[in-house]
């Protein structure tokens, strides 16, 4: 018979290192149940949880009936769409939290946070999900789950590094937050005000301004239509249209999700099409230098072809802009413009006023653009290059630690790598 429970058992259940046992959840965990009338405040429901950071964000809304009164170090649960992993720790004094939720406590919840946290939780209430439009299951399925324990010092020095490389996570996020905000300000204060040749961002005390189409732009500006500085804008077609089907390599063909927020190309995003296709395709061939600009979906987003990419071709949510003179300062300032919140009132308010949700080609031939001097033009996109860097870089060493935290789950909650006998965390043993 314990054979026969050993056969149903996930494979890494089957051997745990000394010490470490199977115990199910409430064995370790009590429900909490205390319920709290509707109308309290503050109120966490289970679309506040970021399902990859674990963390939430309250809103200003307040409960409804039936909600639960959480504590700090409480652990919440979704019991609704239970795969998608909505599970996080309660940092404050206390929550009111939506009943779609089972709230638990234990000892040393931190460590039961992270063991839950883990996919193998998630497909195991998959299996036990009922119904269609809302799948779910109930507390007495979450309190089942059987999960490996080790003896408590070794949970409390697994929680602690895994909470340190959280931290390092969260702050690594902040200063990207602060990047991104500073560069916002920036890119107002430069695309509007300029910067003059001693680096100093223009004001209407200091140099001179004149009217424009734009409003008020320094003198040494000009204000044209995208369209008068283009070679061509056009867009291009998806394949299927003409009966040609996208291929598994070959030349790229991006699409809008291939570019992100930022404007840079997401590499694994791209589709890929054969020679024949793209030469019928030849409209919307892409050329080094070109700017690619949203007109459909997620609008507003701009990125610049790079040799690197080439050759590759695009569809129709994406306007090729491919200027008359390509000069390296002007694309990069025009990339920045086009993504910045002047363009981006421009569309919402062209939008609001033909009641459609794309753009077309002719629309954006029309944006009015402003154009500082070629050096200016230069700082300017120095400038935000610049900016863009440390963003990247932030954001690549982010991504590195969302690695690293993803390895050590895997090894240190299952007991695969074991936290070092005396508990000085110096360095790891394998088991």
């Amino acid at each position: 018979a314990l054979a026969m429970a050993d056969d149903r058992k996930p494979k890494e259940q089957q051997g745990l290192p000394e010490g470490w046992k199977w115990v199910r959840l409430e064995e370790v965990a009590n429900l909490v149940k205390d319920i709290s009338p509707a109308g309290s405040k503050p109120y966490l429901e289970i679309g506040d949880i970021d399902i990859l950071s674990k963390n939430y964000t309250i809103k200003e809304k307040e409960s409804p009936n039936h909600c639960i009164k959480a504590k700090r170090g409480n652990i919440v649960i979704s019991k609704v769409r239970p795969t998608r992993g909505a599970i996080s720790l309660i940092k404050e004094n206390f929550l009111y939290v939506s009943p779609a939720f089972s709230v638990l406590e234990a000892d040393n919840s931190k460590f039961l946070f992270y063991s839950l946290s883990r996919q193998q939780f998630f497909n195991y209430l998959g299996a036990l999900e009922t119904g269609t439009t809302y799948p779910s299951v109930n507390d007495k399925d979450v309190m089942n789950y059987e999960l490996p324990l080790p003896p408590l010092p070794e949970q409390r020095k697994i929680a602690e590094i895994l909470e340190t490389v959280d931290n390092a996570i969260e702050k690594t996020e902040k200063i990207i937050e602060k990047y991104k905000r500073i560069k916002q300000g920036l890119m107002q204060d430069l695309l509007t005000k300029g910067i003059d040749e001693n680096g100093n961002i223009r004001s209407e005390k200091t140099h001179k301004f004149k009217d424009s189409p734009l409003g008020r732009i320094p003198e040494e500006w000009e204000v044209v239509r995208l369209g008068e500085v283009s070679k061509t804008i056009t867009k291009g077609t998806t394949p299927t249209t003409y009966g040609f089907s996208y291929t598994n390599d070959g030349i790229n063909f991006i699409k809008i999700e291939s570019i992100d927020e930022n404007g840079n190309f997401i590499i694994e995003k791209f589709e890929h099409i054969d020679r024949k296709t793209n030469e019928y395709l030849s409209r919307s061939k892409l050329e080094e230098g070109d700017i690619l600009f949203s007109i459909a979906g997620a609008l507003g987003r701009a990125a610049i072809v790079e040799k690197s990419i080439l050759p590759a071709n695009t569809n129709q949510a994406l306007a090729i802009i491919r200027l008359k003179e390509k000069r390296e300062a002007t694309i990069k300032f025009l990339r920045f413009y086009l993504a910045s919140f002047s363009i981006q009132n421009y569309i919402e308010n062209i939008l609001v006023r033909s009641a459609q949700s794309n753009l077309t080609l002719e629309q954006v031939s029309n944006f009015l653009i402003p154009l500082p001097p070629l050096s200016e033009q230069k700082r300017i996109a120095e400038i935000l290059s610049q900016i863009d860097q440390v963003i990247e870089k932030e954001e690549k060493y982010k991504e590195k630690l969302e690695m690293l935290k993803k390895g050590l789950m895997e090894d240190l909650l299952t007991g695969k790598v074991r936290v070092n006998k005396l508990l000085g965390g110096e360095n790891y043993e394998t088991a």
